[in-house]
């Protein structure tokens, strides 16, 4: 069986980037700068001064889960023939998490801001009230978003666990994805379990997506076009 291009692998790298990009505004930027943990009146005022910003960052985080959407059926054309069963089982789990759990977890971020600026709402509702609304809004995003990272984190494991089985590209970006995978995993389920160790967990979550997922990206965009299915490892 002689080599063929790959052509697939550098879009996934380079959707992977944008992915990136999108989501890292979105929530280390938007949703970092505007939302005060615990502070309702502060975080509604940053809201209201700055709700096409607000709106911007759900309609960065929609575009990143449509690239996700896609992501997951390229990964799996380009990692069936290592194993089809885990593609699919990798890709699966991919999907669920943003694509499905996360879009729909956009309706808490869209929430937040809209009890604040609904008419119709400030006749029923006092200004604390509302206050507070939109607060519980943005933690239950938050919260969404941990749940999507379960997967996600899965999804990580299985990526890297195929990626270093398969010899398809180096095996240390591999080995950065499995270290990716145990930070979002450590996070979804340590916030849960073991509550008050937020803020480490998530420069955990930082560290090792960037080492893992980042890494990967620009390695796929950057050396795509160069790889060549390792015939030697491929399974029925």
């Amino acid at each position: 069986m002689k080599n063929t291009k790959t052509p697939n692998v550098r879009l996934i790298g380079l959707l992977y980037v944008l992915v990136i990009i999108c989501a890292g505004f979105s929530q280390g930027y938007v949703r970092g700068t505007i939302i005060t943990p615990g502070d309702a009146s502060m975080t509604a005022s940053n809201i209201l001064d700055n709700l096409f910003l607000f709106r911007v960052g759900l309609a960065s985080d929609l575009i990143a889960f449509i690239l996700d959407a896609v992501i997951s059926v390229l990964l799996y054309q380009w990692l069936k023939p290592y194993g089809k069963t885990l593609a699919m089982i990798s890709s699966s789990l991919r999907l669920l998490a943003h694509p499905a759990i996360g879009s729909l977890n956009l309706l808490n971020h869209f929430m937040a801001y809209h009890v604040l600026s609904s008419g119709s709402m400030a006749t029923e509702f006092s200004p604390e009230q509302l206050e507070s609304l939109s607060l519980f809004f943005t933690e239950a995003h938050q919260y969404g978003y941990l749940i999507a990272g379960g997967f996600f984190g899965l999804h990580c494991f299985l990526l890297g666990y195929m990626l270093i089985r398969s010899k398809a590209i180096p095996a240390l970006f591999g080995w950065l994805m499995l270290l990716a995978a145990m930070g979002y995993i450590m996070e979804s389920f340590g916030d849960f379990l073991v509550p008050g160790n937020e803020e480490s967990l998530a420069l955990l979550v930082g560290v090792s997506a960037a080492l893992g997922e980042v890494l990967l990206a620009f390695y796929l965009l950057i050396r795509g076009s160069k790889l060549t299915p390792n015939t030697e490892r491929i399974r029925s």
